[in-house]
């Protein structure tokens, strides 16, 4: 079995437009070998990279963080087990805060998010005169003081 997938191989085994494939490739998140003709050609370690690329685009993550992340992995060979493992344990603290940050506007959502908008009846946060709008842009009162302390430990 060939260990190198064409681009159309490798689209298709992900499930993803070559389009896709060559974006991650213009942006650094994954690599490819060129034949003499100019084809590309992947290492079947692409998959997972692939994979993990989408789950944190997913979840939120930029490419800026994904890509800096996956230049801690072998770019010439797929990663041991050690390796990803690490690799997967840098990830914990990120996904532990999107996940706090995503259970508190689920638990939330159906009173107020803090945005300000002044628009519901039995608004939770009273926000008169849009004072809100002096901490600038985006939800101020998403999270509560415990909340953020927790986040902040999580992100530290």
């Amino acid at each position: 079995m060939n260990e190198e997938l064409t681009i159309g191989d490798a689209a298709a085994r992900i499930g993803i437009a070559t389009s896709a494939l060559r974006f991650y490739e213009e942006n650094g998140l994954i690599v490819s070998r060129r034949t003499s003709g100019g084809q590309r050609r992947y290492a079947r370690d692409v998959l997972r990279r692939v994979a993990f690329i989408r789950a944190a685009q997913q979840v939120g993550l930029k490419l800026a963080e994904i890509r800096e992340s996956l230049a801690d992995l072998p770019a010439d060979r797929a990663p041991t087990k050690d390796e990803w493992e690490a690799f997967a344990g840098q990830w914990r603290p990120k996904l532990d805060y999107q996940i706090s940050v995503l259970e508190a506007i689920r638990d939330k959502l159906s009173a107020c998010i803090g945005c300000g908008c002044q628009t519901l009846d039995a608004c939770s946060v009273f926000n008169p005169g849009d004072q809100a709008a002096s901490q600038g842009p985006g939800a101020h009162y998403l999270l509560d003081q415990a909340d953020e302390a927790e986040l902040a430990e999580t992100e530290s």
